[in-house]
């Protein structure tokens, strides 16, 4: 039986390795590749000046930003809500709503691209930022992720706290909010990395290079270093949108893993 065991966990340790493999091989040849020039000894940082220089990055980094936390701002609030109601109100046929809310997350959004455009249309904000955040600010999964978290806090803080005269919105934020910082962290990254590489739906609304996303960018950069085999700079520019996605993840990786475990999901 010891034997067995030990087997087993040498299997799965070997299949861990294996699967951190096959994630990071591609990770570090794209880091070695972005080093290397052409025709040049050595490792040098040339192929990510020029593709910083060769497309407006600096706007394109911008845009997503913006775009990114717009997005979660608006989400956080619409989701914090909406999960505090379907945690602790009692209303007629909470359970039913709540699992018809839930039923957004299994809708992919390329089916609802053609309503979602005649209504950014209608609404006048075709081509803008604004345009390409509004589909988004609603989040099924935030709402799941805060109401698991918030049915976990003492029903007796809310009692203590309206008892000393808290109302509704004083409750949530002196109280779920704090309690619930780690859920928030994850859902942020979530959102982010979603939006960071977000595609089809800015190709569809957006027009001009002003309004364009670092996805639709790193697109058409692609497009043009791909026509000329210069791999070392795409390379780098591939660099340059997926880092800042991978220190976030690092900085807050341990938020992250433990919100999931509070909100039971394993």
């Amino acid at each position: 039986m010891n034997l067995e065991s030990v087997a087993a966990r040498r299997a799965k340790t070997i299949g861990t390795w294996l699967f951190a493999a096959l994630w990071v091989i591609p990770l570090v040849w794209v880091v070695w590749r972005s080093l290397r020039t052409d025709g040049a000894d050595g490792y040098s940082i040339a192929n990510f000046l020029s593709a910083w220089h060769a497309a407006p990055f600096p706007r394109y980094y911008l845009n997503t930003i913006l775009i990114a936390l717009g997005v979660l701002a608006v989400q956080v609030v619409t989701s914090t809500l909406a999960a505090y109601a379907f945690a602790r109100l009692d209303f007629r046929f909470k359970n039913l709503l709540f699992v018809l809310y839930l039923l957004q997350i299994m809708i992919p959004n390329e089916v609802l691209i053609f309503q979602n455009y005649q209504t950014v249309a209608n609404l006048g904000l075709v081509d803008t930022m604004l345009g390409i955040m509004i589909p988004y600010f609603f989040s099924a999964f935030g709402v799941f992720l805060l109401r698991q978290t918030f049915q976990g806090v003492p029903m007796e803080l809310e009692e203590a706290a309206r008892l000393d005269g808290c109302n509704t919105l004083q409750v949530i934020w002196h109280f779920y909010v704090p309690l619930a910082k780690p859920t928030y962290v994850a859902f942020g990254l979530v959102s982010v990395s979603h939006q960071w590489s977000n595609f089809l739906w800015p190709l569809v609304v957006t027009n001009s290079p002003s309004n364009r996303p670092l996805s639709l960018g790193m697109s058409l950069f692609a497009k043009t270093t791909e026509s000329s085999a210069q791999w070392g700079q795409l390379s780098a520019a591939t660099l340059l949108v997926i880092a800042p996605l991978l220190v976030a993840f690092f900085i807050f990786q341990r938020q992250f893993v433990s919100s999931f475990m509070m909100s039971g999901i394993r």
